[in-house]
């Protein structure tokens, strides 16, 4: 197992009447690591929004090779009532929701109602600007891309894929646990926070293997230029009409993984995890266990999330 040197900076508090734990700064997360998921952070925000925009051209979604009328998976939709209002609607299989305000039916530029799939706020460079839309799109997919390759190859390279994200034997059975800690949101504190728990391992292995890998393939099945190449995994997943449907799921899968990833960074310490993937350095309590002063300046050999 590597191991790095960590700074350990010492917190000035005043003098305690009584031995409290105590309180450090580890240096967690590395300088390439930090560069890269900011720009993940942008580069997936902006490949949504574009892709809202495309989507917009005709927000329905089929399965197999053909968009015929009348048997849609999805459909964002709109019609007038009997008042000559618009009325937003939404359809999945059978099932028909009005969603006007969101869905089908938002107000434009001028504040009068649309007939849009999503939302002009939901998505750039502009309304109706489809082929700048997907020109967007293009851009940070590649973005997303490259810098995926480079975190793979930075992670197998220090060996960060290997010791913190693979789960272990002991990871294993101590999964019952875990998803009960989460259940509870209760977060592991000190030396233990430095560590990712089963369920984190899991969901970053899936995010970036399945969810990053996948949404990547299903966008180069829809394309006209690499259907040809790709012409075994398109039909391998029903044709492109099927490889577009996935991509919009994969999508709202990793917007899923975001929002939960920002809830549990608001309940464990939105400061100190923001500090953590902005400077490095991530705050933690010594513990019961440590034996030093909890003024001393302290230094140690910890392992590094990268």
């Amino acid at each position: 197992m590597n191991t790095e040197s960590v700074a350990v900076v010492e917190l000035e508090t005043p003098a305690p009447v009584s031995p409290q734990p105590s309180r450090r700064l580890v240096y967690r997360h590395t300088l390439p690591i930090r560069i890269m998921h900011w720009i993940n952070v942008i580069a997936l925000s902006l490949m949504l929004f574009s892709g809202l925009q495309i989507f917009n051209a005709h927000p329905s979604l089929y399965w197999g090779n053909r968009s015929d009328k009348g048997k849609e998976l999805l459909t964002l939709d709109a019609h007038q009532d009997s008042a000559g209002n618009l009325v937003g609607t939404t359809r999945i299989g059978s099932l028909e929701f009005t969603t006007t305000g969101v869905l089908g039916v938002s107000k434009g530029s001028d504040g009068t109602p649309e007939v849009r799939g999503f939302p002009s706020w939901l998505t750039v460079p502009g309304a109706g600007w489809l082929a700048m839309g997907r020109r967007w799109h293009f851009f940070f997919a590649w973005v997303f891309v490259l810098n995926g390759l480079c975190y793979v190859g930075y992670s197998l390279a220090r060996r960060h894929l290997q010791r913190d994200l693979w789960p272990t034997r002991s990871d294993w059975r101590g999964i019952g646990h875990s998803i009960l800690d989460h259940i509870r949101f209760k977060h592991p504190h000190g030396e233990e926070a430095l560590r990712y728990n089963i369920l984190q391992r899991l969901a970053y292995l899936i995010v970036i293997f399945v969810f990053g890998v996948g949404i990547v393939l299903m966008g180069l099945a829809m394309s006209p230029r690499m259907d040809a190449v790709l012409s075994p995994l398109v039909e391998a997943v029903g044709g492109r009409q099927s490889a577009r449907t996935i991509h919009f799921i994969i999508a709202w899968a990793f917007v899923a993984f975001v929002l939960i990833h920002l809830f549990e960074v608001l309940i464990s310490g939105v400061f100190n995890q923001l500090r953590g993937m902005i400077t490095g350095y991530y705050k933690v309590d010594a513990g019961k266990g440590h034996t030093s002063d909890p003024d001393e300046t302290i230094s140690a050999e910890e392992r590094s999330h990268d």
